[in-house]
């Protein structure tokens, strides 16, 4: 089993959600964690939120970033170095969705979602990769079960994130030389406040954040010798249709 107090981690998008709840995790373990939004008011209430949570396990902070923004990921990533001094985990997070059919899809919408969930999931990895070669990292991108399954109104959703799955598992084979790990996670339905939802007492069925958070921390635990490369994630009895 690896030890993993006092490594770093970057998560984008970690001030609400999936993002948020892994960001708890990593904290629990004694990671320090930078955490980005879009806003910086957003990032920094978010990493108080999760300093107060975690009563001094490790250090949060709250960054501002916009994934879309190359020169922006660039810059968090200068920052992570500047405070901690190093980068070992990468959880490419940040993400969102348009759901229309394809004659009603926009091409604002399209462009946002591939910006953010693909591309912004590149431009994160492109920005921590030589950080993260020194430190024989982590990258870990959250993808989804729409990554491999589509469905009827998901044109922009689904070309996003079988894009993420495709490009993850292809710089896993470019990076695995160098003793940088990558999985994609591929979650189902997750209790959170994605594409406007707001997690009620009808959501216990759902994938938790905090189920995430833990499958991400059992993830740097493994032996470096193993790696799952990808990992498809589900309700363990959704409800009856």
């Amino acid at each position: 089993m690896q030890f993993i107090e006092g490594k770093v981690a970057l998560v984008t998008g970690g001030s609400k959600g999936i993002g948020f709840g892994i960001a708890e995790a990593l904290l629990w373990q004694g990671i320090d964690v930078a955490i980005t939004s879009r806003t910086k008011n957003t990032a920094v209430e978010a990493a108080k939120k999760l300093n107060k949570l975690c009563k001094g396990k490790a250090k949060a902070i709250g960054l501002q970033a916009d994934v879309k923004n190359y020169k922006q990921q660039e810059k968090v990533v200068a920052q992570v170095l500047e405070k901690f001094e190093k980068l070992d985990i990468l959880v490419a997070n940040a993400g969102l969705g348009h759901f229309a059919p394809v004659d009603q899809l926009t091409i604002e919408q399209w462009q946002e979602t591939i910006d953010t969930n693909l591309t912004g999931v590149f431009y994160s990895v492109k920005a921590a990769v030589e950080a993260l070669k020194k430190s024989k990292g982590y990258i870990i991108t959250i993808s989804s079960l729409a990554g491999t399954n589509f469905f009827e109104n998901g044109a922009a959703y689904n070309a996003s994130k079988f894009g993420v799955t495709g490009f993850s598992q292809a710089i896993m084979l470019d990076l695995r030389k160098y003793e940088v790990k990558v999985t994609t996670i591929m979650p189902g339905s997750v209790a959170t406040y994605f594409n406007n939802h707001t997690p009620d007492g009808n959501d216990d069925w759902k994938i938790q954040k905090e189920d995430l958070g833990s499958m991400v921390v059992d993830l740097l635990r493994m032996h470096p010798r193993t790696l799952p490369s990808k990992i498809e994630v589900r309700p363990s009895l959704p409800p009856s249709k």
